[in-house]
This record gives structure tokens, C-alpha cells and sequence, in this order.
């Protein structure tokens, strides 16, 4: 078995959800075999939600299947009990350790979280499951595929860079499903996704979750699917948010979002927090500003490598964090339970993103809080979403972290300031998770917001007066292959003095480095060159020193 699987086995596992009906079925009855029900069992689970009780029958039979439901509904073993009824785990006859079942997500998060429970699920029976997924090194997945799984779950574009570089092969897969196939086409994966299933065998099985069904999704189930059944299960886009969630809207100014959130974090009973922005830099801001103020925080958005982003989620799963705040892209495919406050610091474009973000919260039964600040600007766009999902909030009351109403529809003390106690700072941080090395290079903005309460707010005031995060003398960081520069010979450079060709003294070099990198000169090279200037268009006269120019 191999390494990545095993962590998946040994790593988080189903999480026992919020209750379900009494009535529903259990999986036993609904035709699981008994070594997956009972691999469910030791996770806590035993009864089926709606979208599993619908699915599962039609699956299992083998037929093909569209699913309208969004995350949260516990569709991933909607797909995933009927994958592990049609694969052969190591023993059954799957030797030859070929993909047989598929799984395409549309982001990293998600094909974390869909290969755990896969992995969790078909742990009696070992059932290998992988997951691929860009932004961390090759090596290990090529490794891990070559000692052989049974289910893959993948991104579009590690998946075909797989394929091309003839790591993977797929013609042995049987199975198919395309998780979350709208944000596919938000990202713009659609193509990839074409070029993918052509590459499957015809004579497979394949099924399709969305939350939405906009007319390219319409068209790809059409042609890549037969006779497919469609099912709609628990709250979709169209539907709204799930009724287990209270959903509250303030009119607020953008310089009073930040105290305004903090108090919310102090509300009584609350558990772990998601905050959505609209934009990395907004992200990276109010992690700053939280952390600053006490909070256990972290950010989570695409200019975070892989390592950071995976060492976030740990943290907040784990607890050492209890914020999140994240951008859309970033936080599709999270799944965390125990999200009790979803935050929407800055207002959705649609209703579409509102319910998906509104959806971390609520999930398979559980009730939850959304909160959404609508600006003076934001309203038109609010008045659509507001009108479109039915919420009743067309007008949000105008609130300031002075606002009475804001501490009696959040139940927060009118004791708590803007800032935690330090007697309630009882949280690690996130610098008490180790990012790990995935070989997949440093992020493009570096590590992650709110590791070390303090250090981070006080970068930004130092950019805030013209200076960078290393000191007032450093300048942009410099890359590993360029970290010499400042070692080179400065090239001579021919200038005219009255007309004479001469022999310049060495520039003065700036490097990469920052202005305290020596300069390498003949002589005394510590004396800036004088550069004459003329006068009146005359003659020239000594001037005042030159400035050093950069090579």
C-alpha cells in the first residue's frame, strides 16, 4: 500500500455527523456490502441522508446519475459507498494496481476531503485511494501509482499532466464522477474535464453532483452521459442555504467591518469561524488585523503554496486556529465540521457564491449562523440575491459595533471590546502547526497570515511607512538562483569625457540583494564616481555624486 493512501487511512476520519431521521435507512439496507457498512459504523455512521438514500439504489445498479445537491448533504458517499462496491481492492482481483474508478474535483481542498472518507469508507476491505492534485512535487503521486490504487481522486490539471507524461493510465477505469461539476466551470476546467473523459473507456458508469445546473453543465451531461437519472436533494443555489442556518444582514461601513467581526468572535457558544473576503489582499488584511487583536487565525487563498494552505486547514481542523478566512476559490471543497459562524465580510456577487459560502455552516443537519455586511455600494447586488433566494432582507438594518441589535441577534456580552482577552488566548496558533515540505516550491506571497500573534501586524505597519518586512535597508526577497548576484565582478563601463574616449571607473551595482550588498571595485570602489555636468550648455564641471545604477 502506499504512503499517501496510508496517511489517508490513518489520518482524519469520518466524522460522526448531526443526527438524521430515525426513519431513514441504513446503509445495510440500502444494499452496501457488509464490509463497507461496517467500516461506516466504526466512523459513527450507520443511517442514510436524503441524497445517499436516493442515490445509492440507482448507483448500485450501475446506471448513470445526475445529482443536484451541494456540499454539506453528504453526497461524497452518494458516489463513494457504490465506487467501492464496483472496484476490486488487492486480493479480489485488482493485482495489477490500475485506476478502476475516477473521481474529478475542481479543487485540492476537496479532493482531500472526498479521498478521506473514500479511504475511511473502504479501510476493511484496503481499498487503495489516491489523491492527485497540483502544487505539490510529481514524485510522490508517480510513485504511489506505480505501486498501485484502486480509486483516484484528482484535479483536472495534475491529472492530464499525468496522463501526457504516460504516468497514468486510465483506460482501465469503470467508473466515473465528476464532483462539484459547476465550479469546474466557474475555474474554467471544462475543457480539461472534455479531455479527460475522452480518455475513459465508453462503457463505464459516470456520475455527475452539482449544486447548480447552468447550460454547459446541461450539454456535458448530454454528451457524456446515458440515459442518466436526476436527482435533487437537500438545499440547492435555487433553493437557499439550509433552513438550519439563521441568516442575519448588516448594513456597515467598510472601516467598521474589523471591530465589528471581532465581537462576533466572542459570541457566546460560538465554535469554529469562517470568514469570506472577496480578495487575497483583503484575506491577508483581516487575518492581520485579527490576529493582531488576539485571535487564533489563519488565511487561506491561491497565492498560499500548497504546504501553507494544507498546514492551515490541519490547524483549523485540528482546533490550534478557530478562524478561517479564506477566499471563494480557496474554500470550495473545505469540509470541516464543527463550523458553528460563517462570516461574509465582504458582500457575494451572486447568489449562487452566497449559497455556497453560506454552506459551511449548517451542514448535514447541524444549525449554524451566517452573517453578511452589506455595503452602501453592495446593495443593488444584495437586493438580487436577497430577492432571488427569497431571504427577506432587502433592507438590512444599518449597525456599528455601538449597535444594540448586533449583541441581542448574536448573543454577545456587552461586556467584550474589540480585542480578545488575554485570558481567553487558550488556542496554539498557527505556528504551532508545522507546514510541511511538498516539494511543490514556496508560495508567490509567502507563508501564511497569523502564525505568530504580532509579527505579522507589525510588518504591515513597517510597509506602511515605506519599509519591508525583513527592515528599513531590505528590498524584494531575493530567489535562491539569483543569491550570487551580489558576488559579481560590477561589468566597466566606457564613458566620454570631452569627447576623449576613456576608461570608466566600475559602476556602483545595487543588487538583488539590497543596498547593502558590496560592490566589487578596483581600488578604492567605496568612493562614489563623480559624474560632471555642464553648465549652460558649456563646458562641464564636477557634480555632485552619481547615483548608482542597476544592472
Amino acid at each position: 500500500m502506499s504512503e499517501l493512501t496510508q496517511d489517508l487511512m490513518d489520518g482524519q476520519e469520518l466524522a460522526p455527523t448531526a443526527p438524521v431521521r430515525p426513519e431513514a435507512p441504513t446503509f445495510a439496507q440500502l444494499g452496501a456490502r457488509q464490509e463497507t457498512v461496517d467500516a461506516l459504523a466504526a466512523s459513527g455512521i450507520t443511517r442514510a441522508f436524503a441524497i445517499q438514500e436516493y442515490a445509492l439504489p440507482i448507483a448500485l445498479r450501475g446506471s448513470d446519475l445526475i445529482g443536484q445537491a451541494p456540499t454539506g448533504t453528504g453526497k461524497t458517499l452518494g458516489f463513494g459507498v457504490p465506487l467501492l462496491e464496483r472496484v476490486f481492492a488487492p486480493g479480489e482481483g485488482g493485482e495489477d494496481g490500475l485506476p478502476q474508478a475516477l473521481v474529478v474535483v475542481p479543487t485540492r481542498e476537496l479532493g482531500l476531503q472526498v479521498a478521506k472518507d473514500l479511504a475511511a469508507a473502504g479501510r476493511t476491505r484496503g481499498v487503495r485511494v489516491l489523491p492527485i492534485y497540483g502544487g505539490v512535487a510529481y514524485e510522490p503521486q508517480i510513485d504511489a501509482l506505480r505501486k498501485g490504487v484502486e480509486i483516484l481522486v484528482g484535479t483536472p490539471g495534475r491529472l492530464l499532466d499525468l496522463a501526457k507524461q504516460k504516468h497514468l493510465r486510465l483506460d482501465r477505469v469503470h467508473a466515473l464522477v465528476l464532483d462539484e461539476a459547476d465550479r469546474m466551470l466557474d475555474l474554467g476546467f471544462l475543457d480539461d474535464v472534455e479531455k479527460i473523459l475522452a480518455m475513459l473507456p465508453e462503457d463505464r458508469q459516470t456520475m455527475l453532483f452539482s449544486a447548480t445546473m447552468p447550460d454547459p453543465i446541461v450539454a456535458l451531461s448530454r454528451r457524456f452521459l446515458r440515459h442518466p437519472v436526476t436527482i435533487h436533494a437537500g438545499h440547492t443555489a435555487e433553493t437557499g442555504p439550509s433552513p438550519q442556518t439563521q441568516q442575519l444582514a448588516y448594513r456597515t461601513h467598510s472601516m467598521n467591518k474589523i471591530e465589528i467581526v471581532a465581537r462576533i468572535l466572542q459570541a457566546e457558544g460560538r465554535g469554529l469561524t469562517m470568514i469570506f473576503t472577496r480578495t487575497k489582499r483583503a484575506a491577508d488584511r483581516v487575518a492581520e488585523d485579527l490576529d493582531f487583536r488576539g485571535f487564533a487565525v489563519a488565511a487561506v487563498h491561491g497565492d498560499l503554496g500548497q504546504g501553507a494552505r494544507e498546514r492551515a486547514l490541519r490547524a483549523f481542523r485540528a482546533g490550534k486556529i478557530d478562524t478561517l478566512v479564506a477566499t471563494d476559490v480557496a474554500a470550495r471543497g473545505i469540509d470541516v465540521s464543527g463550523v458553528t459562524h460563517v462570516i461574509n465580510y465582504d458582500c457575494p456577487e451572486d447568489q449562487d457564491t452566497y449559497t455556497h459560502r453560506i454552506g459551511r455552516t449548517g451542514r448535514a443537519g447541524a444549525t449554524g449562523v451566517a452573517v453578511t455586511f452589506v455595503d452602501w455600494d453592495d446593495m443593488p447586488r444584495w437586493r438580487i440575491i436577497d430577492k432571488t433566494l427569497g431571504l427577506d432582507m432587502a433592507e438590512p438594518p444599518e449597525t456599528y459595533h455601538t449597535s444594540p441589535h448586533l449583541y441581542t441577534d448574536l448573543d454577545i456580552s456587552r461586556e467584550v471590546t474589540g480585542t480578545l482577552p488575554t485570558a481567553e488566548r487558550t488556542r496554539a496558533g498557527l505556528s504551532a502547526e508545522v507546514e510541511e515540505d511538498l516539494g511543490g516550491g514556496r508560495s508567490r506571497r509567502g507563508e501564511s497570515r497569523g502564525g505568530r500573534r504580532g509579527e505579522s501586524r507589525g510588518r504591515e505597519r513597517r510597509r506602511g511607512r515605506g519599509e519591508s518586512a525583513a527592515g528599513p535597508e531590505a528590498t524584494e526577497p531575493v530567489a535562491e538562483d539569483t543569491a550570487d548576484e551580489a558576488a559579481r565582478t560590477p561589468r566597466r563601463r566606457r564613458r566620454r569625457r570631452a569627447g576623449e574616449v576613456v576608461a570608466g571607473e566600475p559602476t556602483a551595482v545595487i543588487s538583488a540583494a539590497g543596498a547593502d550588498a558590496p560592490a566589487a571595485a578596483e581600488g578604492d570602489a567605496t568612493k562614489p564616481r563623480r559624474r560632471r555636468r555642464r553648465r549652460g550648455g558649456g563646458g562641464s564641471a564636477a557634480g555632485t555624486p552619481a547615483e548608482a545604477t542597476a544592472d
